[in-house]
């Protein structure tokens, strides 16, 4: 009998830590800007330990034309970081391709590119201001905010620590002296319409994940007059040169599913990541090349043009 009842209590100090510790996601309303009132949900564990924790904003892919914040297969993601202690942000932001006119021009799509990406890292900031002006209640550390994303949503968090770096307009709403501490990027790359990007200052540790066949956005880069897209590759370079920290993980002849699979068979490595780069502060460049034995041997060169047809057609 007294086995019995130990036995009982063992289960049920299982059953109140299992409890306490499940994930709960809340929403809430984070800005609206050109009228679009624009949502952020919060995952994270109900235990409510005085250590402050970790946050990571995440915005989603759909190549600044569709998308949710709340997509079943980003789900596992959100509660993995949330289990870790990582307070999960998913956030919309205003999709600056919706409505692309027919037949329109190759000026005014650049010039709705440019757009787009720029009002999406706008809305990043805004999250990020909101997530810093909540800190006290949400319990957070504001020096251990990170930014991830999907293919677009990638390219966001990208853009957005690469305007924080160089100290641009668009990133003047962010506190003074504030910095993210890591980007986790899936399929990602940065735009610009004067050249190759360059990082003024040293930015955040990076963790790039992206296929070397990807039609969608560009492994390397894909520009013409110094008007396009740099991808991991290029930006795992130019991090080398800066001797910064980062961890690129290439797969050869790999499509445009690593946008999201990362998020579903890599949250290993992405915490990992965040233990070794954010949390003890290594300093190390890490490149990783998956080489699959029964790999197809897809194209890994693409003209501007396949990118458009890819994402737009």
């Amino acid at each position: 009998m007294k086995k019995i009842l130990l036995l009982f209590v063992a289960l049920l100090g299982s059953t109140m830590l299992f409890a306490q510790g499940r994930v709960v996601r809340d929403t809430f309303h984070y800005a609206t800007h050109d009228g679009e009132a624009l949502y952020l949900d919060r995952y994270m564990t109900e235990v409510a330990g005085e250590e402050l924790r970790p946050v990571m904003i995440f915005a989603f892919g759909g190549g600044f034309v569709g998308g949710e914040r709340d997509r079943e297969y980003y789900a596992d993601y959100f509660r993995r970081l949330a289990e870790a202690g990582i307070v999960a942000v998913s956030i919309d932001y205003r999709l600056g391709l919706k409505s692309i006119p027919e037949g329109i021009g190759l000026i005014d799509m650049i010039g709705m590119l440019k757009n787009a990406v720029n009002i999406a890292v706008e809305d990043m900031y805004a999250a990020t201001c909101y997530v810093l002006d909540n800190q006290k209640e949400w319990r957070i550390d504001p020096e251990k905010i990170m930014v991830s994303g999907s293919s677009a949503g990638a390219i966001t968090a990208l853009q957005a620590e690469w305007n924080r770096c160089n100290d641009t307009e668009l990133a003047a709403v962010l506190p003074e002296g504030f910095r993210y501490a890591a980007v986790v990027s899936c399929a990602g790359a940065i735009f610009t319409t004067k050249g190759k990007p360059k990082f003024e200052a040293e930015p955040a540790p990076m963790l790039l994940f992206h296929g070397s066949s990807d039609s969608n956005v560009p492994y390397n880069k894909a520009s013409v007059m110094g008007v396009g897209f740099y991808g991991s590759e290029y930006v795992a370079r130019q991090l080398e040169k800066l001797d910064a920290p980062y961890y690129f993980y290439a797969v050869e002849y790999a499509d445009h599913s690593l946008a999201v699979t990362p998020l579903q068979d890599k949250c290993d490595l992405i915490l990992q990541f965040i233990e070794d780069y954010v949390v003890r502060g290594v300093r190390a460049k890490t490149t990783t090349t998956q080489r699959s034995c029964n790999a197809e041997k897809r194209p890994t060169n693409f003209s501007v043009k396949d990118y458009l047809s890819s994402n737009y057609e």
